[in-house]
């Protein structure tokens, strides 16, 4: 192939893309996913999804969405990602990153946790050890309940290995998502760590000390690893926890994020940790940042351990650099989903690529 045909159909590809990434709107709805026993909370997800209803922009709380709410979904969506919030977030929270990837063809399952958001803050109380085991048993059953629902398990795209299913996650629910991958949790790391690095990483070692007296859960426990995640994106991840063992182990690709000026979680303590330890690192750092600049902007003043959510140091552009993250993680579900997809057995990749 001569290096001119090369540009050309190189040409083309970008055309085809850029003409593809301005096709869809974002869809909204609610959904509602029972709990595990009558007893137990119905878990709320927002889900955004690819339509070509016309979108308005809608305050819901403190954050701003432009979708077009119950809009038709289309037929086929490329895969599901679930995402997962930080402690005591909200479904809503990352709207932004949420609507860029329905824009671009995926069904986002965006959970609100159970016992761990702005309403809620019971699930901490609990313990430690309950705390890390049950985010992402919740995030493992709102996919079952998305891959079962009759309006969305047909939409889902599949093959050979069955449903695509990403997540996608910040904070808490970057541990979360990097669970699900097969990592695995160690309270005694994170002990150990709290008792020498306190004064390094004190805001995440001053947290979930009130419920140390819960009774802890069974010594021999059910993996938290869910096989049918095969990408995950971890934003600021919770992730001094995490075993060296079980993030060699992890198999699903990965795309780990972190904030420069992190003080909610210092990076090298944390998002550092799980990619030196992957098989294959694939960090990004994002350069003046603090932990919130990958949530949306809130209207109003949101006090947390690390200052105010809207807030973010001098010279930082949070709206630029949510829309160049919105731009790489598509990407990266893109290439992880479609590039070893045959363009004639794929409607999907034929349409988008």
């Amino acid at each position: 192939m001569t290096h001119l045909l090369r540009r050309i159909l190189a040409s083309l590809t970008t055309l085809l893309v850029v003409t593809h990434a301005h096709a869809y709107e974002a869809g909204w709805m609610q959904i509602q996913v029972a709990g595990t026993t009558p007893e137990a909370p119905t878990t709320t997800v927002a889900l955004y999804y690819p339509t070509m209803a016309t979108p308005r922009v809608i305050a819901m709380g403190p954050f701003t969405l432009d979708v077009a709410i119950g809009g038709k979904p289309i037929d086929k969506v490329k895969a599901l990602i679930l995402l997962s919030h930080g402690n005591a977030g909200s479904e809503t929270g990352h709207s932004a990153l949420a609507q860029a990837l329905a824009r671009n063809g995926y069904l986002v399952a965006a959970l609100r946790h159970p016992g761990d958001n702005w309403q809620d803050r019971s699930l901490i109380e609990k313990g430690a050890e309950r705390y890390f085991d049950e985010r992402p048993r919740q995030a493992s059953r709102v996919i079952d309940a998305i891959l079962i629902n009759p309006e969305w398990k047909d939409r889902i795209a599949t093959d050979s290995q069955g449903p695509r299913v990403g997540a996608m996650g910040h904070s808490a629910g970057g541990y979360t998502v990097l669970a699900l991958a097969g990592a695995s949790p160690n309270l005694s790391r994170m002990r150990k760590h709290c008792l020498t690095e306190a004064s390094e990483d004190p805001i995440f070692c001053s947290m979930g000390r009130s419920g140390e007296s819960t009774p802890p859960l069974p010594t021999v426990k059910p993996s938290l690893k869910d096989e049918r995640v095969r990408a995950i994106v971890a934003l600021a991840p919770a992730g001094v926890l995490l075993t060296a063992e079980s993030l060699a182990a992890v198999r699903p690709a990965t795309m780990i994020y972190e904030a420069e000026l992190d003080r909610f979680l210092v990076p090298r303590f944390h998002a550092e940790w799980v990619a030196s330890n992957l098989p294959a690192p694939n960090l990004h750092r994002v350069p003046n940042a603090w932990h919130y600049a990958f949530m949306d902007t809130p209207s109003m003043p949101i006090p947390s351990l690390d200052g105010d959510l809207a807030a973010n140091p001098p010279g930082f552009d949070r709206n630029a650099f949510l829309k160049q993250l919105a731009v790489e993680v598509t990407a990266f579900f893109d290439k992880t989903f479609l590039a070893a997809v045959s363009v004639s057995n794929d409607p999907i990749r034929s349409a988008t690529l």
